[in-house]
């Protein structure tokens, strides 16, 4: 195995850390594969909803999960705002979704949710508080937590209220393109 040296040194507090080249960085994280999320958000603030890469479990005791969003982006203005937040992992038949949410039909449509089957779901923990829930997928209903800032993206931490359990085959995203798990080894 080949290691680029493309360190470049920053500073935190009063210590120097080496730190890796964003373009190697990148390029290591196209070899990671990831479940195809959408980040959903209803209540005060608006309906929004946007596709996500970065979510996992955090704990079962109590039941927790987390997702990164840009901290910028309208979609995290929204959750934070809201409070509340699904996460959606979509199944291999709803790649469509995952484009949706994206942004890459913003052009075409001015609502992302247009033409996209949901259930709706309540969040009893907050009054009148409902997440899209998208048909089809494994969704993960939560109430924001806990919130960190790093570097770009903003993490929401969840506890998670309710659950549905969607159709078991997960879309996934692996080295640039959409992906479908194999068999078992």
């Amino acid at each position: 195995m080949t290691q680029t040296n493309t360190a470049q040194q920053t500073s935190v507090g009063n210590e120097i850390i080496e730190a890796v080249d964003r373009g190697d960085f990148l390029t290591a994280m196209r070899a990671v594969a990831n479940s195809v999320t959408v980040v959903t958000t209803d209540g005060k603030a608006g309906r929004h909803g946007g596709t996500v890469s970065a979510f996992c479990s955090v704990s079962a005791d109590p039941p927790t999960v987390l997702v990164c969003l840009h901290g910028e982006s309208r979609i995290a203005e929204t959750v934070a705002e809201n409070g509340s937040f699904c996460v959606n992992v979509l199944p291999t038949s709803n790649e469509h979704a995952s484009n949706r949410f994206a942004g890459r039909h913003d052009n075409e449509v001015t609502d992302r949710f247009e033409g996209i089957a949901l259930e709706e779901s309540s969040n009893e923990t907050l009054e009148e508080a409902t997440n899209p829930i998208l048909t089809g997928s494994t969704a993960f209903n939560c109430v924001i937590k806990d919130t960190v800032r790093s570097g770009t993206h903003q993490i929401f931490i969840g506890r998670v209220t309710s659950v549905k359990a969607g159709k078991p085959d997960p879309l996934l995203y692996f080295d640039g393109a959409y992906r479908q798990m194999g068999d078992k080894l």
